[in-house]
């Protein structure tokens, strides 16, 4: 089955490079040229990736991501960025991206990370299977990819599933963060140790956990993270 791509992207020739290219290897291409546009689209659910630029007119990529986790779309976003902006590669990150390119990219390199998010995607939610884990107030459904606790419904994005997943196998262990993001991102995904921590804050906020006063999921200095329940 074709994979379809959500292009969001105002630059003219990069959005044909990147169209013609696609393409070319297989996939539906969608395009918005604005964020106002990229937004509504994105929110549709119908796309395997998004790429998405930061500068964008009308909505800035930042805000489009973090709209779109906000309304619980859990499509996998690659965000796309100037070398200049570091700030907000990581705030695309903690905003709930998936990786991130830098421009200029070659188009190798950036079908190699769509293929490795896609990869990663596809074993979160088909590949770990039917499982229901359970621990605390939380109900894991593997299969629907959906999170409960005390019977709330909580959105997460793909990572963060597989992220809390490890946890919920892992509980009273202390897990590295080279270890975490080998069995979560994948060996493939080019991204820091520093990704771990962003996705854990973010992970935190959303099943209500104090980091001054956690009692779920614990820093262990210099090394990485240990999910303790109660």
């Amino acid at each position: 089955m074709m994979q379809k791509l959500l292009l969001i992207e105002d630059d003219p020739d990069i959005r044909m490079a990147l169209i013609d290219d696609f393409e070319q290897e297989g996939y539906e291409v969608d395009v918005a040229k604005t964020g106002t546009e990229g937004l509504s689209k994105g929110e549709s659910l119908n796309y395997d990736i998004i790429l998405l630029d930061l500068m964008l007119p009308g909505i800035g990529g930042i805000d489009i991501c973090k709209e779109l986790r906000k309304r619980g779309v859990g499509t996998p976003i690659i965000i796309v960025t100037a070398k200049s902006q570091e700030i907000d590669k990581v705030v695309g990150l903690e905003v709930g991206a998936d990786d991130y390119v830098t421009k200029p990219f070659s188009l190798h390199e950036l079908q190699a990370r769509v293929k490795a998010v896609l990869r990663r995607s596809k074993y979160v939610s088909i590949q770990l299977g039917q499982s229901v884990l359970t621990y605390g107030p939380f109900v894991m459904d593997t299969g629907k990819n959906t999170l409960l606790k005390e019977s709330e419904l909580i959105h997460l994005t793909n990572i963060e599933f597989a992220l809390f997943r490890y946890f919920l196998e892992n509980p009273q262990q202390v897990l590295p963060r080279d270890q975490i993001l080998d069995e979560v991102w994948g060996k493939e995904i080019y991204v820091t140790p520093r990704t771990v921590d962003t996705h854990v804050a973010n992970l935190r906020k959303k099943i209500g956990d104090d980091p001054t006063e956690s009692h779920w999921i614990i820093g262990i200095r210099s090394i990485g993270y240990k999910f303790i329940g109660e």
